[in-house]
């Protein structure tokens, strides 16, 4: 920098800061979305018998991607046309058992008050041709910085874990052949995602059969259930008098 003038490394200091800005707010926006995401896990984990979300993982492009799309895409090297044109610098996967699952977690986000829905592809009930099938949203999220609210987008997509096993060696083969994939290798995986479907269709019936097993043997008493929020700072007895009371039981003390 010896060799840059007093405006020149000005401008360079604050296109830093710019840059570092725009970053910033996007690693704001997919932890609040993880957030978010690791809330209702948490909540079903603690209440339920078991999650819709197997697993979750985020991931944000580089400055070097974002120049790099930008340049590919045409898109003008300035951080408000990036902002508008480049859509997934921020995102999160997200793995679900069952396909129900990947809907309903779908639906607990979007129905979120400070979650703007901007797009929704439903690459589930519309696979790709070749066989790809999963949920993507498109959502914006405002982050708070020290003198501005700014709505942030982040791409999230929703699969189940046959679907993201499937995505993933695709992913590794196309990038394996550079794009050039042989034609009966690509045959082979579109097959190969249509058995992931049908299982992904076996395992939800298979799964609908064993919840209704248990809706059939009855209502489980509150008190059989205790354990499950042994993580919670509450002692037992205060727990079952709380039981005891909504059931109208009085309660010794």
């Amino acid at each position: 920098m010896t060799d840059l003038t007093v405006d020149e490394r000005t401008a360079l200091r604050e296109l830093k800061t710019q840059l570092t800005r725009f970053m910033m707010s996007y690693k704001f926006a997919t932890d609040e979305m993880m957030t978010k995401i690791n809330i209702l896990k948490e909540e079903f984990s603690s209440i339920h018998d078991y999650s819709p979300i197997e697993h979750v993982s985020s991931r944000l492009k580089s400055p070097e991607g974002i120049l790099q799309k930008a340049v590919r895409t045409g898109c003008p090297i300035e951080l408000g046309e990036i902002r508008d044109h480049i859509q997934d610098i921020a995102g999160i996967r997200i793995t679900c058992s069952f396909v129900s699952d990947t809907y309903r977690v779908c639906d607990m986000l979007t129905s979120q008050q400070d979650v703007t829905v901007l797009k929704i592809k439903d690459y589930i009930a519309t696979p790709k041709p070749n066989g790809y099938r999963s949920l993507h949203l498109l959502v914006a999220v405002p982050v708070f910085m020290s003198d501005r609210v700014q709505p942030v987008t982040v791409e999230i997509q929703i699969r189940t874990i046959a679907m993201d096993f499937w995505a993933s060696l695709e992913h590794k083969i196309h990038y394996k052949y550079g794009g050039s994939v042989p034609e009966d290798l690509l045959v082979d995986l579109t097959q190969a995602a249509d058995v992931a479907s049908r299982l992904d269709v076996k395992m939800e019936r298979l799964h609908e059969r064993v919840v209704k097993l248990g809706t059939d043997r009855g209502v489980v008493d509150d008190r059989v259930n205790m354990d499950l929020l042994s993580q919670l700072p509450l002692s037992r007895e205060v727990l079952e008098a709380f039981v005891a009371a909504r059931h109208g039981v009085s309660h010794a003390s």
